[in-house]
């Protein structure tokens, strides 16, 4: 496939043309899987639902949800919709919080996961011409390889690093004079980390702007990357039960006005979403915070039909300056399962991130340690000091024995520990640690150690 003037089209096509050819493929969808997937034909059945009943798209709130307990039941590939020999490849999700979900994906299914890939990369400004340093991992985490065809299909110049040996991804990145560089928000600080222990600094890079997802971030962590880093942080989304990354994007133009809140867009002649209420399952407007719920209408190997991601975010239908008519989606505010129970609060570990963020002496690095001591649960969050406040508070080489005794240590850990409590209504140890204590990550940061007995 080439990129062309009518693949870049799809983003600005007008509401009414692009609700006829999501009506004609939602109906398409659920017709096959209907016919094709025994999960689905049940589910529909016990809600009396045909696929003949499908007749606008205020129809799909009929449909059956489907969930990641429905994947990992039909473990490894019950909801196939095509036969398993005309599946292309097989890709997982990290299978960190349960068993990998395993999805098919037929050569249609690679050649759309490309296009929506290449309209990323053209929400972030890039064109033909500009190099790609592709630093998310290859395998089967979806990642590496989705920005991999996006940007070949753009008709970018590829570099597939993965992720790891940061050096040498310092070393590649100024050499190789790329203009873009694509991994995870955690592992752009620790490039960024690693530029400057190598007695680098931005203007040593080509950077133009830079393609961050797999993971939550806040605006401080982008403002830091952006500053370390010397480019514009642009924010990509997907899931590997949808397709990957490619779902959705942020465009520079809108990143730019520093007045708007970020979003990004849906690239909805593939994926429809929806927003839901978490606890009820009722649908709810266009504003309103919930549960980001897809339904694919142009898969072939496993489309589903109204997947619950787990992720928190409103949905925006208000025009875009840059002149995309698509859906757009706020940032991930959080996840419903993600949910930490500590004490009869309710804390979501976004909020704790959002906390910590807004102290200056704090770098961007923590874990929260969540223990159970007799019949209590208590809570821990190790952070680190930044470079610049650690020199100014010991300038000398830190001395581990006496580093927790330190004054202005126990100040700021005092100030921290009343923050959480005022906002969370919770007691949270804080741990400050030195500079580079915590350990860096390549890939998806592990931010929560939860340690309870099951």
């Amino acid at each position: 496939m080439a990129w062309n003037e009518e693949v870049a089209a799809r983003d600005y096509l007008p509401a009414e043309e692009r609700q006829q050819l999501q009506l004609k493929r939602l109906q398409h969808t659920v017709q096959r899987v209907y016919t094709s997937v025994p999960f689905y034909q049940q589910a529909m059945d016990a809600l009396q639902i045909h696929p003949s009943h499908i007749n606008s798209l205020a129809d799909l709130h009929r449909l059956p949800f489907t969930t990641r307990y429905d994947l990992i039941e039909h473990y490894p590939l019950g909801l196939l919709s095509v036969p398993r020999e005309q599946l292309s490849r097989i890709h997982a999700s990290s299978g960190t919080r349960s068993k990998a979900k395993i999805v098919g994906y037929t050569r249609r299914d690679i050649d759309i996961w490309g296009e929506v890939c290449a309209r990323s990369l053209a929400c972030a400004g890039l064109q033909p011409g500009d190099i790609l340093h592709n630093a998310y991992g290859y395998g089967l985490f979806t990642g590496g390889l989705g920005l991999h065809y996006g940007g070949e299909y753009l008709g970018m110049t590829v570099v597939p690093m993965s992720s790891g040996s940061t050096q040498r991804q310092v070393t590649f990145l100024h050499d190789m004079q790329a203009t873009a560089l694509c991994c995870t928000p955690s592992y752009a600080l620790t490039i960024a980390e690693t530029l400057s222990a190598l007695g680098m600094s931005a203007q040593d890079l080509h950077l133009k702007c830079g393609i961050f997802g797999a993971e939550p971030w806040t605006k401080a962590l982008c403002q830091q990357i952006e500053d370390r880093l010397g480019l514009h942080a642009l924010d990509i989304y997907g899931l590997s039960e949808i397709i990957g990354p490619g779902v959705a994007m942020e465009c520079i133009q809108s990143h730019q006005d520093k007045q708007a809140d970020r979003s990004l867009h849906i690239f909805e002649d593939h994926f429809l979403p929806e927003i839901i209420d978490p606890a009820t399952g009722e649908a709810l407007p266009y504003g309103a915070e919930g549960e980001l719920v897809f339904t694919t209408i142009t898969k072939e190997g496993m489309p589903l039909l109204r997947y619950r991601t787990g992720d928190l975010c409103t949905l925006i239908a208000e025009p875009c300056t840059c002149g995309r008519t698509l859906v757009r989606m706020s940032q991930i505010k959080g996840r419903v399962d993600d949910m930490l129970i500590i004490r009869g609060i309710n804390v979501f570990p976004a909020e704790i991130k959002r906390i910590l963020f807004g102290f200056a002496e704090l770098a961007p690095y923590y874990q929260i340690l969540i223990e159970r001591k007799h019949t209590l649960d208590s809570a821990v969050v190790q952070t680190e000091i930044t470079p610049s406040m650690q020199t100014a508070i010991s300038p000398q080489e830190v001395d581990s024995a006496t580093w927790t005794d330190n004054e202005q240590i126990q100040q700021l850990q005092k100030r921290i520990t009343q923050v959480f409590y005022a906002q969370l209504h919770l007691h949270i140890d804080i741990q400050i640690q030195p500079t580079g204590t915590l350990p860096r990550s390549e890939g998806k940061a592990i931010r929560v150690i939860d340690r309870r007995p099951t």
